[in-house]
């Protein structure tokens, strides 16, 4: 072995253009398969960086975000989150977790200051445990101490854990930090440690992953009336332990339902009507929690199998494209194979020769593939994650060692499987036969090898490049869908007026003095502040009861988005209303309470009725007279899910306007929904440096005001597709590199046919044949086999089409424009393949061809 080896080494090194063909077209192929492969092993199969995560249980098979209201979770009755109180109910009736944590299932949104310092706030991401969470995942500091129970107690001194990343990035390391005092959303926090390098918490998301870990009561002074520990119907938490050594998984979730139903049942008298006849089909599921509260997974699996699918299709192509040269070196060198066999060489002996030099290739072009799925990792990351160069991701373009035995897997088994039957073939050749000449035809089974491989390259090429064109125009068609406003000359900033320790009474006088600061940019038409914008990523959702009518069935479909917003805000960004008024000025405090909702409301809830002049309200009946309508608008895109289902039922309050409920919890809900988190701002044109100029008038109102970013509004919405836009470009390099593949297969196989047939054409050319003649024989061979390849492929990308017809938005999966434009640019590269070996064909020289014969 050791001896084939050391001869294929030489053999190589003879042949670089060979060697360099076969080695890139691998490491493509092999590099891309790894790439993908990288992403799918630390999204989808990669466990937390804690101790045995084996051992991890997770209460919940759902991932939710953010709150969910109610003692009703969901459609199916599944409970994924929980509130504090269930939590903790949990925690002292169940002994069989040695430890149960909690964490906060979405993130809060910090302005962390160093106490006494008088710069600008820094804006972080933190997240909500109990005191318990580090211990139950075995996570030790890197300096100072972590959290414990004792800390995780209403009353307790505030504490926080600082995360590796942003006590590196952020503070340079300095170990000062530990002890130290910082002024977090205005109230004092002493920072007791920092994480471990690695450690980014129990949940993979691709979004706000934690800077700080501060206690669940630590909610308590931090958000004051509206804290979700007052609320036992408050659903905010998701919940790992790590349940004790002999437990029985199915036994425990069988107590786990029971122990909640029990509690459901202690909070029957707090129910709402519609509750009280559900909560008994309630249920909740146990799963394994070692890879934590997996949201990327959840997120991104889909489209992670659909590009894992496209590179195994790529490297097929490859390994076709290794296959035939493969085939056509050992028949070239089929002579010097016969003489090997007249000296008494074996076919076993030859076999494994052509074997070890087969994965010699495909190990070497494994290894250029881990660079080439590095680059591919990192590039996947950006596309994936661009939209905000802030966001960190904790997904790393280094290969781990299982994705370096994936690649190293893959290579051997590449070079075995597509080695092993070239070896076998070129070792049958007949000794006699092929003494005779070099430039011979080929027997016509080696041939129809060859060409078969050509036709599997070329369908497999247009499968790659067909799913390409489909989800390219479905991509281009969520651009540019009808969002229900405009984005042109339009642009997003992000605030935040709870960090700037703004009360709600202050808030309609904050934003008329930043409004008046806007328009007097140059350039501006209006602005208008809101509680979050279409396609922000926000959402507001309530039950819908209407006055006059009855309570609501528990399976009836009440819910309805809403959004607090200021006069002038629909013609602000382009929205057309189609019945009534919008939000004026004339809309104040001391007038009734109004609303404008969409075409969806008043589909849903008043059907053939004119909605202008009817009343509603949200989740009770006595609530149902809060709001007059006074207007309709075009359905506007809010959500940055569900695309293909309708808009949904939305309504607009006035910001300068306060519903008088007689409930505490929908007093203070009332209140802090005045905090708006959004401003549009119209500036036809799109004038240069308004970013900055949109910083420094909000600066001049209030210097500490925390303004986190300011956007085209075009940019946001295309932002919002960057999953859609990471997978069509990646499917589209894919289905580009496939047709170079594909196309070089052919070109080799056309030149290598024309090379053997040297002597026959030389004698066609002889007897009369013109040159005309020769290129039209050498591209009907050509064509026969893209042909062919079409023939297979075109049903092959229907029904792709169709596998991934969840991913597609207003595309035919069998779109026959988008199957014409695949075809046509395979023939187009098929053609141009074969041009020049049908130019070398008819450069024959008759001449030397007869004397060769």
């Amino acid at each position: 072995m050791l001896a084939d080896l050391r001869d294929a080494l030489r053999q190589l090194k003879k042949a670089p253009g060979f060697t360099a063909t076969a080695v890139i077209t691998l490491a493509l192929g092999i590099g891309a398969t790894t790439a993908i492969f990288t992403l799918v092993h630390q999204v989808m199969l990669k466990s937390l960086p804690v101790v045995k995560p084996e051992k991890l249980w997770r209460i919940g098979d759902k991932v939710r975000c953010c709150n969910w209201g109610g003692y009703n979770q969901g459609d199916d009755g599944d409970f994924s989150l929980f509130s504090w109180e269930a939590y903790k109910n949990f925690r002292k009736n169940t002994p069989e977790f040695s430890d149960l944590a909690a964490l906060q299932a979405g993130s809060t949104q910090l302005g962390v200051r160093r106490a006494g310092s008088q710069a600008q706030v820094d804006t972080r991401n933190g997240q909500y445990v109990s005191g318990n969470f580090f211990q139950t995942f075995g996570i030790q500091p890197w300096i100072g101490r972590l959290m414990t129970d004792s800390d995780d107690q209403i009353g307790a001194p505030l504490v926080a854990v600082m995360s590796y990343r942003i006590w590196q990035e952020k503070y340079g390391s300095d170990r000062s930090v530990v002890g130290a005092t910082y002024q977090i959303n205005g109230h004092p926090f002493t920072i007791i440690g920092v994480a471990p390098p690695g450690f980014y918490g129990a949940k993979l998301a691709g979004w706000s992953t934690p800077d700080f870990w501060l206690p669940i009561t630590a909610e308590d002074p931090l958000e004051g009336a509206v804290s979700r520990l007052r609320r036992p119907n408050g659903n905010y938490l998701d919940l790992i332990g790590r349940v004790r050594s002999g437990i029985n998984p199915t036994s425990l979730e069988a107590k786990l339902r029971v122990e909640f139903h029990d509690w459901l049942a202690s909070h029957v008298p707090d129910m709402e009507p519609g509750e009280k006849q559900l909560w008994q089909q309630q249920t909740l599921h146990l799963i394994p929690g070692g890879a934590g509260v997996a949201a990327m997974r959840d997120e991104y699996q889909d489209g992670l199998k659909l590009l894992l699918v496209a590179a195994a299709c790529v490297l097929l192509v490859a390994c076709g494209n290794l296959a035939n040269l493969m085939l056509a070196r050992g028949l070239k060198d089929r002579a010097q194979t016969s003489v090997r066999m007249a000296l008494g060489a074996s076919r076993t002996r030859l076999v494994r020769k052509a074997l070890v030099e087969s994965v010699l290739l495909s190990v070497i072009g494994g290894a250029l593939g881990i660079a080439v799925a590095y680059a591919g990792t990192r590039l996947i990351l950006y596309l994936a994650f661009q939209f905000n160069p802030d966001n960190y991701v904790p997904v790393s373009p280094t290969p781990s060692w299982p994705v370096l035995l994936f690649a190293l897997g893959i290579s051997v088994l590449t070079g075995i499987v597509f080695g092993i039957a070239p070896a076998w073939m070129t070792s049958h050749a007949d000794p006699v036969e092929a003494l005779r000449g070099a430039h011979r035809s080929v027997g016509g089974r080696r041939s129809w090898a060859q060409k078969s491989l050509v036709i599997a390259q070329a369908a497999m090429s247009l499968v790659l490049l067909s799913a390409a064109a489909l989800l390219g125009r479905s991509l281009r068609n969520l651009e540019h869908q009808d969002f229900g406003f405009e984005t042109a000359g339009r642009y997003l900033a992000w605030i935040n007026p709870t960090l700037s320790n703004y009360k709600p009474e202050q808030m309609d006088t904050l934003f008329r003095e930043i409004d008046d600061r806007l328009r007097q940019i140059p350039g501006v038409r209006m602005a208008a502040p809101v509680l979050y914008a279409p396609m922000s990523g926000d959402s507001w959702n309530e039950g819908i009861r209407i006055e006059g009518r009855p309570e609501p069935g528990p399976k009836e479909d009440t819910s309805a988005g809403w959004a607090r917003v200021v006069p002038g805000f629909f013609e602000t960004i382009g929205a057309k209303m189609v019945l009534g008024r919008p939000i004026t000025e004339e809309d104040t405090a001391t007038t009734r309470n109004v609303a404008v909702i969409n075409e969806a409301f008043a589909k849903r809830f008043f059907k053939d009725q004119n909605p202008v002049g009817q009343h509603f309200g949200i989740d009770r009946l006595r609530y149902a007279s809060s709001y007059e309508i006074v207007g309709v608008v075009k359905d506007i895109r809010y959500m940055t899910w569900g695309y293909k289902d309708p808009v949904g039922p939305m309504f607009w309050p006035s910001e300068r306007q306060t519903v008088p409920y007689d409930d505490p919890l929908f007093q203070n809900g009332e209140k802090w929904s005045h905090f708006l988190s959004n401003i549009v701002i119209w500036a036809p044109g799109d004038p240069p440096g308004m970013k900055e100029s949109v910083r420094k008038a909000i600066a001049s109102v209030d210097p500490d005001f925390v303004l986190n970013d300011v956007a085209p509004y075009g940019e946001v919405v295309r932002n919002d597709f960057h999953q859609e836009n990471m997978i069509a470009t990646l499917t589209t390099l894919f289905g580009v590199l496939g047709l170079v593949l594909a196309a070089v297969g052919l070109y080799g196989v056309m030149a290598y046919s024309v090379e053997q047939r040297t002597n026959e054409i030389g004698l066609r050319m002889a007897l009369g044949a013109d040159r005309a003649n020769v290129v039209k024989m050498v591209l009907r061979g050509a064509f026969l086999q893209i042909g062919i390849g079409l023939g297979t492929g075109i049903p092959l990308a229907v029904l792709a089409g169709k596998l991934m017809k969840d991913q597609l938005y207003n595309v035919r999966p069998w779109d026959p424009l988008m199957l014409a434009a695949a075809t046509l640019l395979l023939t187009l590269a098929a053609f141009l393949a074969s041009v020049v070996p049908a130019s070398r064909a008819a450069g024959v020289d008759p001449m030397v061809a007869l004397r060769n014969e």
